[in-house]
């Protein structure tokens, strides 16, 4: 088992990215502790993924909450191997229609949230430890009405180089994943109907050199090498996991 012996924080592993990894990092022997927001899918996901896990209620957003869940992880582990920082939002934003609350929604949950979290759970990050964020692979590609949620990318982006420098002192590797268009829930968060998020998916699958969507188990095994120490000579990167998207 490539994580035996370790423990794990993923922030909004309730679904879709988070919650493959939470299932992965699992069954390669890691004790597992994810937060979310909705409390049905908080119970449904306790059960999934059994007692040794910690299922935590908290808002990536809430200084408070984060800090209260870095407390109780504290508590029932010891302490932190791998932080998945996953909890992230995605919508459209067109120029011409986006508001100040959009904007802030996004940044909020993609940068501040991202921030914040790590500010929380950095003091019960072991040495040696490994930091993963989530980016995306909008971060290096222009598309239309997506710019408030790429430039949130790209300043998580950011945040990778500049704490894989601040950590060095503590041996902490901070390196990013990048995903490309993944078939989970967050792409219904876009709007339409369920005939037009499917003709969107489809639309999208065909500008993706390897002619489909990802999965969330795909992104899970990216973010498992960068969790693992198969990694350990990997310090500040972004793996890219797009299916050539943003590379042909």
């Amino acid at each position: 088992m490539r994580l035996q012996g370790k423990t794990a924080l993923i922030t909004g592993g309730t679904s879709g990215i988070g919650l493959a990894t939470a299932k992965l990092f699992a069954r390669e022997g890691a004790r597992v502790a994810v937060t979310g927001r909705d409390k049905a899918r908080l119970e449904q996901v306790r059960q999934e993924l059994g007692d040794d896990a910690l299922v935590i209620a908290a808002d990536a957003r809430s200084i408070s909450d984060m800090k209260a869940a870095a407390t109780q992880i504290g508590e029932a582990f010891g302490g932190l191997d791998i932080f998945f920082a996953n909890a992230g939002v995605a919508k459209a934003s067109p120029l011409a229609e986006t508001d100040e609350e959009l904007y802030d929604a996004m940044m909020d949950i993609n940068v501040k949230g991202v921030f914040f979290s790590m500010q929380a759970v950095s003091p019960i990050l072991r040495e040696g430890g490994s930091v993963i964020l989530n980016t995306s692979f909008l971060n290096t590609v222009g598309l239309p009405g997506l710019s408030v949620l790429a430039a949130s990318k790209a300043a998580v982006r950011s945040l990778a180089r500049s704490w894989s420098r601040e950590l060095l002192d503590r041996k902490i590797r901070v390196n990013a994943v990048s995903p490309g268009a993944i078939d989970t829930p967050i792409q219904d968060k876009f709007g339409g109907t369920p005939e037009e998020v499917r003709e969107r998916k489809a639309k999208f699958a065909t500008q993706v050199p390897v002619g489909r969507l990802g999965t969330a188990e795909e992104i899970a095994e990216a973010t498992l090498f960068l969790a693992s120490d198969e990694s350990r000579y990997i310090v500040g990167v972004e793996l890219v996991v797009d299916g050539g998207i943003s590379q042909l």
